[in-house]
């Protein structure tokens, strides 16, 4: 009921972590460098989807989607480094509130430094380009699983919003470390998504056949169950991981952010298990 194709396992990782890259660069907070490094993250993965469906198993409209993702990610890329003079409109703002803020409490005259603003700044929406192909990509690898269609579908486009919005996550973590002044406020929309997305994500794989007739034994896992259960471990410490990191961020230390951020690391680990060893259990039960 579950395809492990690892093209479409890269697949759905990209897709879902350029979606959520869209979430956040849409505030216009977030610092160019980070969407860079997003989109050359996920740029490979998609490139190395794009190989292993070509090299081991070719599904037509999967392949597609990898090769728009690309597309659209070089699309993306180029308004963003041309127009990277007119940095983000967020964080000028934020920046030039702060020196304002300095000077008043000291009373030295800082120089206003903006960025000179001869055309209008990157659009974040080319940023929905990339995983609009995905999705489409991920469409062909859910209908080509086999049956029930509907289901494996849903699975896999769940699968791709989950693991994207906690692997996002992790990363814009590590980016406070570049840009401290950074609000909490993006960083606290992806783990909400994170745990948001758990929900659904947890009762797709339960439908039946799912991980229910893995846990009562109908379906032999290879391992007299142990899998099921190292599953069902992953499932409840993934949403008790967001919890601890929302109480986290609710702390004013900078510090707190970095705690948060390794929570995070965690978190993508049991955030797999919970995806990746449905997707092995019920593969492995000789399923397509």
């Amino acid at each position: 009921m579950l395809d492990l194709h690892g093209s479409t396992v890269l697949l759905q990782w990209a897709t879902g972590g350029l979606f959520f890259l869209w979430v956040t660069t849409r505030r216009r907070e977030v610092g160019l460098g980070y969407s860079w490094m997003i989109r050359l993250t996920y740029g490979v993965m998609a490139a190395l989807a794009l190989f292993l469906g070509l090299r081991y198993g070719v599904r037509p409209i999967r392949e597609i989607g990898s090769a728009g993702v690309l597309v659209g990610l070089l699309i993306a890329q180029a308004q963003s480094m041309i127009r990277k003079s007119q940095g983000v409109s967020g964080q000028r703002a934020l920046t030039e509130q702060r020196s304002e803020r300095v000077a008043t409490m000291t009373g030295i005259d800082l120089q206003e430094r903006t960025k000179a603003m001869n055309g209008p700044e990157f659009n974040p929406r080319l940023d929905l380009i990339a995983p609009a192909f995905g999705s489409v990509g991920l469409f062909g690898a859910g209908f080509a699983a086999g049956d029930p269609i509907w289901l494996q579908t849903a699975r896999i486009l769940m699968g791709a919003f989950f693991l994207g919005a906690v692997s996002d996550a992790m990363l814009l973590g590590h980016w406070y470390l570049v840009q401290p002044g950074l609000r909490r406020a993006p960083l606290n929309e992806l783990v909400k998504w994170t745990g948001v997305t758990w929900l659904p994500e947890v009762v797709l794989l339960l439908v039946p056949t799912g991980m229910i007739s893995v846990l009562n034994g109908t379906i032999s896992d290879g391992y007299n169950g142990m899998l099921g259960w190292f599953w069902v471990a992953c499932v409840v410490t993934t949403i008790g991981l967001v919890g601890v990191t929302v109480a986290a961020l609710r702390e004013r230390e900078y510090a707190a952010v970095m705690a948060a951020t390794g929570l995070l690391y965690l978190a993508i680990l049991t955030a797999f298990g919970v995806d990746l060893v449905a997707r092995a259990a019920l593969n492995g039960a000789g399923l397509p």
